[in-house]
């Protein structure tokens, strides 16, 4: 039985301090006092006669208790969430969904899929979507704060205890302006490509872990001269003003490419592509809303290995 000293405050302090990583961080985001959070926390590890949190130089980490803590009151806490949801959509006919995307669908799969399901039925439907590296989204779906994740994701190690759905295959190409030099050169070698800007995704991302690889084949170092960044929007108006090589999701660029704004270098940066496709939390039970939201994204995938414009 649940300890009655054991409140939803203390609970949703705790869950808040885990993802933060960080008291003050935890505090702001609540909007309460670093005391006061202090406090709730500790009020909650005396209940529980044991450590939740240790301090370390860059904020702090749960222990292995906390770890334990982590895995069941995230799934606890946002059932009760669902329950309360539950109620307002009979009471207002509306239903709620929680997407956390990668940059790999951000241009055609995910808005398409968002745009059908709200069209789909005369009920109302709203979306809160998302956008952040693997890592982050992963873990929030695992917390329960996110109901799906869509994209390239699964070379990340946070996915393993998450229930992932391919859709399809997508790789990532080597694109620059129309006009660039290497077009005008018959062989593009990969020794030539140091000689230019790049724009690749941030470290830490499965996708710079293919960029990396990249490179440690052809026996080259990465260029000090290159901008980091998950933004499509950036990538591409970098690469069409200038000289630089963007590292582009073939699904970013495929407009622009049919254009003949962007062309795709020789070169390949992969093969065969990664795996595209819909993360989800089967610790959580889906909501309606989550499973409507994957039939629909099922069908627009099917369209885009069928190459349907969309």
């Amino acid at each position: 039985m649940l300890n009655a000293r054991i409140k939803l405050r203390h609970l949703q302090a705790f869950l808040e301090v885990a993802r933060q990583r960080s008291f003050a961080r935890a505090a702001d985001s609540l909007a309460i006092t670093q005391p006061g959070i202090s406090k709730t926390i500790r009020e909650l590890e005396d209940t529980l006669a044991i450590q939740l949190f240790e301090r370390t130089p860059r904020g702090v980490s749960l222990t292995q208790a906390g770890l334990t803590l982590l895995r069941h009151a995230g799934p606890a806490v946002r059932a009760l969430e669902e329950g309360v949801d539950a109620i307002q959509a009979v009471q207002t006919g509306s239903h709620w969904l929680r997407v956390g995307t990668l940059s790999t669908v951000e241009s055609r799969l995910l808005p398409e899929a968002l745009r059908r399901w709200q069209s789909s039925t005369t009920t109302e439907r709203g979306a809160q979507v998302v956008t952040g590296t693997s890592a982050f989204l992963l873990s929030r779906l695992r917390r329960g704060e996110l109901d799906v994740v869509v994209g390239r994701m699964t070379e990340a190690r946070e996915i393993h205890d998450l229930s992932f759905e391919h859709l399809y295959y997508e790789r990532l190409q080597l694109v620059v302006r129309a006009g660039h030099p290497l077009l005008l050169e018959q062989a593009t070698g990969a020794d030539k490509l140091c000689a230019y800007p790049w724009i690749v995704p941030p470290p830490q991302t499965t996708l710079r872990q293919q960029v990396d690889s990249f490179f440690v084949r052809h026996g080259l170092t990465l260029t000090a001269q290159r901008i980091e960044t998950l933004s499509l929007a950036l990538g591409q108006r970098y690469a069409l003003t200038g000289d630089a090589i963007w590292v582009a999701p073939e699904e970013a660029v495929r407009s622009a490419l049919e254009r003949r704004e962007l062309c795709e270098l020789s070169l390949p940066l992969e093969l065969h592509g990664g795996s595209v496709g819909a993360c989800i939390n089967r610790s959580l039970r889906p909501t309606l809303a989550t499973e409507t939201f994957c039939e629909v994204l099922r069908e627009v995938a099917a369209d885009v290995v069928k190459g349907h414009n969309l």
